[in-house]
């Protein structure tokens, strides 16, 4: 058989012969050096054979920044975590370990829970694994055959994975540990040059709170020991850009236990939702949408038609008011849009009609997948709803994009998009997904964005467009959304008259760009470190007078800053000049003026956070920050 190269090169091999063959064909060091393969695009272990006319490419031990190349390594990090576990703890029942991105982890079920500093021996445990070394062994056996070592290891936990598996059932041995895994993995340990196990948490088997709270280790690995300090330093520089860190020295929100999941708002933090609040507004007045306001509680009987009482009533906040009326706190704003639009007849000159608010939605987050601002149950979208016929979809599709490039653009960050289709609880017919999906792909390419596919991820409404962002330290964000959806006004009966005087469906765009004002504070807090740019920042100047006697003048430029437009702070505590100059940089203040013996309204000392200090009068100073205190394009 004849395999492709990635150079279009053919490769003859014998029939049936494996990753590794290929390998060795090549050349002996690329087979020392060769972690696993991709098939035809797909990762694959090195160990399975491979089919005439396949396209290969050998991954390799120099693929270090390779993601497929990684998973494989960590992948067979955590099976070695696994075996470390099981020698230390005897009695603990393991559960399931997979490579995830920047890591690994590994669940188990331990006799007596264990904590972080339990880390430690379990990772010098690997240590001398890795010093022993290790080979992986792939074996394939029947359904009953994996069953029964797995009850006689005791092990529940793979016995119930047997039962559920589908197709080959593969095992994988390294030292003293077999597990049931389809890999792929190493051949073996040589090229885990670097480890650390970074991490606990609980984790309910199968993500089912119903289940059993099992102990998740996390940890990573790499090929070099300076890939994992790099690793480790970015660790480091998130933990101190954590939002919600930042959020307590900046004086923005806290969380409390008596609303988990709801941000307490302080006046700092409400400045900052305000200012994208009046963002929102005066884009939205800019583009020709109209402002509504929608109740919170709603009937069942609304959930019912708009379909998320059957798909999303887990997620939903219940009222039961009797046991025949049960009420919904609304999770998002589309069904009460829909009854707006429905009460009155509509004509084809009312279209496009796009309905905007920023309202209050809450959704049932489990308590486990709280994450400050990023993961709440309180959420304010910057929701729209654009009522259209068939032919405008094109054109509003237009503007939705034109908006998400000038919002992103104010904060220097360019989307990314992924386009999710139809789900299996898909409402409609292929027909109708095939139109919607239709027209979300041609927008993509007229405005030449590319995208990720994922199939199967769509709303059971409709097809989306999700948007992911890239912060300073590499993380990925998913962001906002554009949605195409022909059923929920079909559900609700909406349609429009057209000229010929007949009724036509009507479809709905569903749009939030910036997502949640909630997540994206927090994503921004930390993709900024906090140095928010002066038309966001809460207090843009603080003036700090020496001494007493210099506090009225002080409080003069304060007035006069004010007047101009300002949000200006008098800092006149009895602390000392420097701790107060400390702290203006620890609350990253933009500006900063020191007023002293030395100063006067025409000769101002200006401390810039971070940066470099300026003498510049009154005047001077409010020519210089009056174009900053608005997002450019005002």
């Amino acid at each position: 058989m004849q395999v492709r190269l990635p150079d279009k090169s053919l490769l003859e091999l014998p029939d049936g012969a494996s990753g590794l063959v290929a390998a060795r064909s090549i050349g002996p060091r690329l087979a020392e050096q060769a972690v696993g393969v991709r098939v035809d695009g797909d990762l694959r272990d090195l160990r399975l054979p491979l089919a005439d006319g396949q396209q290969i490419e050998i991954l390799t031990t120099k693929n270090g920044d390779d993601a497929d190349a990684l998973t494989v390594l960590r992948h067979s990090a955590a099976h070695l975590l696994a075996e470390a576990v099981r020698r230390l703890y005897p009695g603990v029942k393991v559960a399931i370990g997979p490579a995830i991105a920047n890591g690994f982890y590994y669940d188990f079920d331990f006799p007596e829970p264990i904590a972080e500093e339990d880390l430690a021996p379990i990772e010098a445990e690997i240590g001398r694994e890795l010093s022993e070394g290790r080979s992986w062994e792939r074996s394939e056996v029947s359904r009953e055959e994996a069953r029964q070592r797995f009850v006689n290891e005791d092990e529940p936990y793979k016995v119930e994975l047997v039962d559920e598996a589908e197709g080959t059932i593969s095992l994988y041995t390294q030292g003293e540990f077999t597990d049931l895994c389809r890999g792929p993995h190493l051949i073996d340990s040589k090229p885990i040059k670097a480890l650390k196990l970074t991490g606990l948490a609980g984790a309910y088997w199968r993500g089912d709170s119903a289940n059993k709270q099992l102990t998740r280790i996390y940890g990573t690995a790499f090929f070099s020991q300076k890939d994992l300090d790099a690793h480790l330093e970015r660790l480091e520089e998130a933990k101190r850009r954590d939002h919600r860190r930042l959020g307590i020295q900046l004086d923005l929100f806290h969380f409390d236990e008596h609303s988990p999941g709801s941000a307490f708002w302080h006046p700092k933090g409400m400045t900052i939702f305000n200012q994208l609040e009046a963002l929102r507004l005066r884009e939205n007045a800019r583009r020709g949408y109209s402002e509504v306001k929608t109740p919170l509680i709603y009937d069942k009987a609304l959930w019912v038609t708009s379909g998320h009482w059957e798909k999303f009533r887990e997620n939903m906040f219940l009222i039961p008011i009797s046991e025949e009326h049960i009420y919904g706190i609304k999770p998002m704003n589309c069904p009460g849009h829909m009854l707006l639009f429905g009460s009155k007849l509509r004509s084809y000159r009312d279209l496009p009609l796009r309905y905007a608010e920023g309202a209050p939605l809450h959704r049932n987050e489990l308590a486990g997948a709280l994450h400050g601002l990023t993961r709440v149950r309180y959420v304010t979208q910057d929701d729209a709803h654009i009522f259209c016929s068939k032919e405008q979809i094109a054109a509003e599709l237009d503007g939705c994009f034109e908006y998400l490039r000038y919002i992103y653009g104010l904060f220097g960050i360019e989307p990314r998009a992924e386009l999710s289709t139809r789900p299996e609880n898909k409402l409609g017919s292929d027909d109708e997904w095939d139109f919607t999906e239709g027209e979300l792909r041609a927008a993509l390419d007229r405005h030449s964005i590319s995208y990720a596919l994922s199939a199967g991820e769509g709303s059971f409404y409709g097809p989306k467009i999700d948007l992911h962002i890239t912060d300073v330290l590499g993380r990925s964000w998913q962001m906002g959304t554009i949605q195409l959806d022909a059923q929920m006004p079909a559900r609700f009966g909406l349609t429009y008259v057209g000229a010929d005087n007949s009724e036509h469906p009507v479809f709905v765009i569903h749009r939030a760009l910036l997502g949640s004002f909630e997540r994206f504070i927090g994503i921004l807090l930390e993709h900024t470190g906090g140095d928010l740019p002066l038309w966001l920042a809460p207090v843009q100047v603080r003036v700090l007078p020496v001494g007493e006697g210099h506090v009225e003048a002080a409080r003069s430029i304060v007035d006069g800053l004010r007047d101009a437009g300002f949000r200006v702070e008098l800092d006149d505590r009895s602390e000392s000049v420097g701790k107060r100059i400390r702290d203006a940089e620890l609350e990253k203040v933009p500006r900063l003026i020191v007023y002293g013996d030395k100063e006067s309204p025409e000769d101002l000392a200006v401390r810039e956070h971070g940066g470099a200090q300026s003498h510049k009068s009154l005047h001077e100073l409010v020519i210089e920050l009056t174009p900053l205190v608005s997002p450019p394009g005002f």
